[in-house]
Parts: C-alpha cells; sequence; structure tokens
C-alpha cells in the first residue's frame, strides 16, 4: 500500500479511530496494530510476510537467550545465528544474481562459459530495512546495550510497524520498542504537528519528486540525444526527485507515527544545504548513516586507529552504504564517490567542520558559505548520475555527453515530452520548497516553523492541500522501495 494512494486515504482515518478506541487496553490496542501493519505489508505480497515473521520469531528468540547465557562462546554463537539468517535472506534475495551475473561475467574475460544460472526472485519491499532493524536488536543486546523484551506481541509490532516498515527510518529498538511497551496517550498538539508533516511529505513527493520524474525518466532513458542543458537538467532534476521521494516519504512516515502518539527520529536534515560531503551525510538518510556508524564503522576501530585503517574504514563503510542500495555496481561506485570526496576533509581533519547549521541565526548566508553549499551540491549531483544510470559505463558516457554535446537544444523540451508549462511548474515549486526550508533548516521538518498569523497558515495549508490534490494520481511508488 503506497503513502499516496486513495487505499492509504482511507486506510489511516480506520486505523486511527480504531487504535485511539483501544486506548484502555495496550495488549489489545498492540494487537490491532500488529494486525494492521500486516495488512499494510501483505497488500505487496502477502506470501513475504513470512520472512518478516521469521526473522522478528528469530530475533525474539535470541534476545532472550543472550539475556539468559553468560558464556561470551554461546552468545558470540547466538549472534552468529542472528547474522547469518538474516544477512543471508538479504543476500539471497536481494544479491544473489548479482554475485551470479559477476562470476560468470569475470571468468568470461578468460574464456570460461559457467553454467551457473539466476534466479527468478522477487525482491521483498522493504527487506534492507526491516532486517537491519532486527539485526540492530540483538546487537544491542549481546552488546548489554539492551534488555530483551519479555512480549513477542509487543517485539513483533516493533518490527512490523507500518509506517515505517517499507522504507524507515530504521528505528533502534532502544527508542521505538519502548514506546510499543508503554501506553500511548494522545496528544492533540502533537497530531496537529503530524497532519503538518504528512502535508509536506506529501507536496515534496506527489508534486515536486513526481513531476521531476516526467523530465528525470526519458533524459536518462535516451542521454546521447540531449543537448549539455538537458543532461545538466535530467542530473539536477534527479537530485531533487531522489531527495523529495524519499525525505518525502519520511516525513509522511514520521507524521503518521506521531498520529499514534509514536516519535520516529529524524531522518532528513535539509541536506542539500550542507557545505561539504561529510555534513552532507550527517543530514542524508540519518537512519542508515548512523546505522552503519554504530554498527560497523566503530567496531572497525572507527577514527580512533592509524591514518592507514581511516582510510580502509571510510572505504568499507561507503562501499558497503552503496552496496545496501541495491545490487548493482553503478551503487558501489556511487559509494566510492563519496569516500574519495570525504578522505581529504578527514585527513585535513575537517570532517566535523560544520556542525551547525548553515548560516545559523541568519537570513542569508556569507558568500563563502553559499559557494560551499553549492560546491557540494554539485559534487553530489555528479555522484547521483552514477546511482541513477543503468551501468558504469552509461554514467560516464552521461557526464562526457555534459560536456561534448551541444550546449543548447531548442526542441529538449519536446525530446522531453512534456509542455513547456511542466517546466516552469516544476522550477516555481522547487524553487518555493527550497526557501520554506531554509527558513526552516534548525527544525526537524519543512514546515516545523510557520508565521505566528493564523489566517496565513492556513491559507497556505489549504493551497499545499489543492496542489497536491491537483497533481495527485496515486500511481508512482516510492524510489527506496526498490531497496
Amino acid at each position: 500500500m503506497l503513502f499516496n494512494s486513495v487505499e492509504f486515504l482511507l486506510f489511516l482515518p480506520i486505523v486511527f479511530t480504531i487504535y485511539w478506541a483501544l486506548s484502555k487496553k495496550l495488549i489489545l490496542q498492540n494487537i490491532f496494530l500488529l494486525t494492521a501493519s500486516y495488512f499494510f505489508y501483505g497488500l505487496w505480497d502477502y506470501r513475504f510476510l513470512s520472512l518478516i515473521i521469521i526473522s522478528s520469531l528469530l530475533d525474539f528468540i535470541i534476545g532472550l537467550q543472550l539475556k539468559k547465557h553468560h558464556s561470551q562462546r554461546i552468545r558470540k554463537i547466538l549472534l552468529s545465528i542472528s547474522l547469518l539468517v538474516n544477512l543471508g535472506f538479504l543476500l539471497v534475495f536481494k544479491y544473489y544474481n548479482f554475485f551470479v551475473d559477476s562470476f560468470v561475467s569475470l571468468f568470461q574475460q578468460f574464456g570460461y562459459e559457467p553454467s551457473i544460472t539466476t534466479l527468478k526472485i522477487v525482491l521483498p519491499v522493504g527487506i534492507s530495512f526491516y532486517t537491519f532493524q532486527t539485526l540492530s536488536y540483538s546487537i544491542d543486546i549481546y552488546r548489554n546495550k539492551l534488555e530483551p523484551s519479555k512480549s513477542i506481541l509487543n517485539f513483533f509490532t516493533y518490527v512490523a510497524f507500518f509506517p515505517q516498515l517499507v522504507a524507515g527510518p530504521i528505528e533502534r529498538a532502544i527508542n521505538l520498542l519502548p514506546q510499543i511497551e508503554r501506553k500511548r496517550v494522545f496528544d492533540y498538539k502533537n497530531a496537529k504537528l503530524g497532519l503538518r508533516q504528512i502535508l509536506w511529505g506529501l507536496f515534496k513527493k506527489v508534486v515536486i519528486a513526481d513531476t521531476c520524474a516526467l523530465f528525470v525518466d526519458p533524459i536518462f532513458a535516451d542521454y546521447t540525444q540531449f543537448s549539455t542543458v538537458g543532461l545538466v537538467a535530467g542530473a539536477v532534476f534527479f537530485a531533487i526527485q531522489i531527495y523529495c521521494d524519499f525525505s518525502g516519504y519520511s516525513d509522511i512516515a514520521i507524521g503518521v507515527s506521531k498520529l499514534l502518539g509514536i516519535e520516529l527520529m529524524q531522518n532528513f536534515s535539509f541536506p542539500y544545504f550542507s557545505r561539504d560531503i561529510a555534513e552532507f551525510w550527517r543530514r542524508w538518510h540519518i537512519s542508515l548513516s548512523t546505522w552503519f556508524r554504530d554498527y560497523l564503522y566503530i567496531p572497525l576501530g572507527g577514527s580512533r586507529v592509524s591514518k592507514a585503517l581511516q582510510l580502509r574504514n571510510i572505504f568499507i563503510i561507503f562501499l558497503v552504504s552503496g552496496f545496501w542500495h541495491g545490487a548493482n555496481w553503478t551503487f558501489i561506485f556511487w559509494g566510492l564517490i563519496h569516500a574519495l570526496c570525504y578522505i581529504p576533509l578527514l585527513y585535513l581533519k575537517k570532517n566535523r567542520k560544520n556542525l551547525n547549521v548553515v548560516a545559523e541565526n541568519n537570513v542569508i548566508a556569507k558568500p563563502i558559505e553559499f559557494f560551499e553549499v553549492i560546491k557540494t551540491f554539485i559534487i553530489v549531483t555528479f555522484a547521483w548520475v552514477f546511482f541513477r544510470a543503468k551501468n558504469i559505463k552509461e554514467g560516464f558516457d552521461y557526464i562526457v555527453g555534459i560536456f561534448s554535446n551541444t550546449f543548447y537544444d531548442e526542441s529538449f523540451i519536446s525530446k522531453v515530452g512534456v509542455k513547456h508549462q511542466d517546466l516552469y511548474i516544476i522550477i516555481f515549486f522547487t524553487v518555493l520548497m527550497f526557501i520554506i526550508e531554509w527558513f526552516n533548516r534548525s527544525s526537524t521538518f519543512g514546515l516545523g516553523k510557520l508565521p505566528n498569523s493564523k489566517v496565513l497558515r492556513y491559507v497556505f495549508y489549504v493551497f499545499l492541500c489543492l496542489t497536491v490534490l491537483e497533481f495527485f494520481s496515486g500511481k508512482s511508488e516510492f524510489i527506496y522501495f526498490q531497496f
């Protein structure tokens, strides 16, 4: 079920009403929440519910056993089982064909033709997200940072919590599980904030991301036919599309959770206002970047080791991050680009230079800050080209085309297959979005702070609602569903 669908517009009010009607009985409320979550996920493919249930049951049992046993050898075995099973599911469903194709291609270079065949595997929606969520639970118990849940109902509800089940944020049990286990009280003020965040997320997804896709898809599909201006437009529109698509999902997920009396972590903090790549990764997909930091980078030694090992750790983190996104060398190369941009900051000890908000307490950024933001956006957009390309060669060809093709082609719009007004519309709404987010960059989302005038606020709400309804199609999936 998509957040931007008619089905969800019917599903959410029904869930909200029954959920709070059961608030006096926590066990009934959680039974209903778990049922609603399984129903929400099962509409994609009910068969894959078995994977969530198996993963949940496994880590629930292992969590109890980790608490029971004090032998370090037994505890390591238990944790290894959790890692092997959960990552095994991920490797089979997401990466099996990739490894087979890569293996066959390698041997073909030497004149051999291995007879290994690929499998017709359908990728379960959200498997990368809930796998990391259950893994963090077992690892935290192993590290004695978390007490295991004694209620199978509460734990299953934590894993399957529908707002963030298929595309995050990747919630830690330390934050979400205690909220599942305790009685929730309806907070009218927080619910209003949740509705506002849902509206902002829908605006970014339905109005901006989906409109950007009208340009991005045809340009990347036939990039050799476009001029420099067309290729630059395609790259920039994709950078905007993927941000609005993914952060839009996160805003809706966090907003829906607020309606249910549950707080999820912030997953985006205006990453395109970053002044360097290090700051970008502190603001982009925060739940994933902090997951890799806590469960991979720090265990590898982090920055407390020699320069050579720091270099190794950075490459591992970014390459694994790229690989997490999908079974294609383009994602790995995308991670490599970010690693190469991050390493100079680390060696010059400037990776934690920009910890504050850009132009903090000022309306306009200083010239140097403005330059740094634009420079970082260009680097990120360059890397996004490879993320979006079908393969690395096409990514390079796309970049080469920017510098070697005709600068401008008057038939650009007709080649894309859209109207001129579509271009003006997306530019207008993108500029509007960035202006609003600029003035809210110290908040947790784009509509965190609004004018004190009640009339102006509600006029703006009506404007956003009407705009979303005008652009609403109820058909397009979120980009990160494929990861």
